[in-house]
């Protein structure tokens, strides 16, 4: 059982975010909320939102830079196994670029509570809460690391690139329940796509010489799960929109520990046939620099992918 405080807000800074949420879903080619959409906002705005949309599609939807090094690192890393490439990172993704959005987007707007096959999400009077349909608070046991690199730990199991390989091309091709955003859940025309989190987690406090180093994280989710970002939120904050030079971790040498993380979350992969037992696998890359990347899954006996606090 996972309870989210809801933050001192007003309900004017609630409609805004849920405006926002609207706009951003039309500007990706998605069904809005039928039941707080503003028409008139999404009329005056259409003809912007369908250039900027068209201008995506041309471009075939451009990776952010920091989805560009993991993919990079991705191509490279599986290049023996993946001759024509790595599968590729989605780029049409909801950007949870605005602290909140994800709490917001968990829930129909007109609604208090919602099931799924992974979770059951009520609204309380404390903000959100979400109880995963099983748990799990270890990794022993079920923590995979792929082969090529630095060695595997002899109390890891290690994976050849190939399973790893396969393993990623499932997590990011979902079944379209499981990209459903609860936001639009109770209508006809429902959203559906992945929705991404950057994250700038503190690793090297400031000393009275250095300056303070962080990392670069990108979480994907499929946008029935926006609920895990909303935790990992409240947790490491958000960074903004990683399209934004201010937000490139590559720009800003000074503060950068030179990583990038990549988590994808993907509860589907128990169903995979003649998969490794893992629940997290995560790659070694054979320099400390590039990106290191980790898909999360479960098993059926066990926890989703939905993370958990007291």
């Amino acid at each position: 059982m996972r309870l989210h405080p809801k933050n001192v807000r007003s309900e004017e800074h609630e409609e805004e975010l849920i405006r926002y949420i609207n706009l951003k879903l039309s500007a990706l080619g998605q069904p809005v909320s039928s039941s707080t959409a503003d028409r008139h906002a999404l009329e005056i705005a259409g003809p912007l939102l369908r250039n900027y949309h068209q201008k995506n599609q041309l471009l075939g939807y451009r990776l952010c830079p920091a989805d560009a090094r993991i993919q990079a690192f991705l191509d490279a890393y599986l290049r023996d196994v993946a001759p024509d490439g790595a599968p590729r990172l989605p780029g049409n993704t909801f950007i949870l670029d605005r602290p909140g959005l994800a709490r917001v987007m968990s829930l129909p707007p007109d609604a208090d509570n919602l099931t799924s096959p992974y979770l059951h999400s009520y609204r309380v009077a404390q903000g959100v809460l979400h109880n995963p349909k099983s748990d799990r608070r270890t990794t022993k046991g079920v923590f995979h690391i792929v082969e090529g690199g630095f060695p595997v730990p002899a109390d890891k199991i290690a994976v050849p690139k190939r399973a790893f390989a396969s393993l990623l091309t499932a997590a990011l091709t979902p079944p379209a329940d499981l990209l459903q955003l609860p936001f639009t859940a109770n209508q006809d025309e429902q959203a559906r796509l992945f929705v991404t989190l950057l994250l700038r987690p503190l690793v090297c406090p400031a000393t009275g010489i250095d300056p303070a180093k962080t990392m670069e994280t990108r979480f994907f989710a499929p946008a029935s799960l926006v609920s895990n970002l909303d935790f990992v939120e409240s947790i490491f904050g958000n960074s903004g929109d990683p399209y934004l030079p201010e937000n490139d971790a590559a720009l800003d040498v000074m503060h950068w520990t030179g990583h990038t993380g990549c988590v994808i979350l993907a509860p589907h992969l128990p169903g995979i046939k003649r998969r490794p037992s893992a629940c997290l696998i995560m790659m070694k890359p054979p320099i400390a620099s590039v990106a290191k990347a980790c898909v999360g899954a479960t098993r059926t006996k066990h926890t989703t992918t939905a993370e958990r606090s007291s």
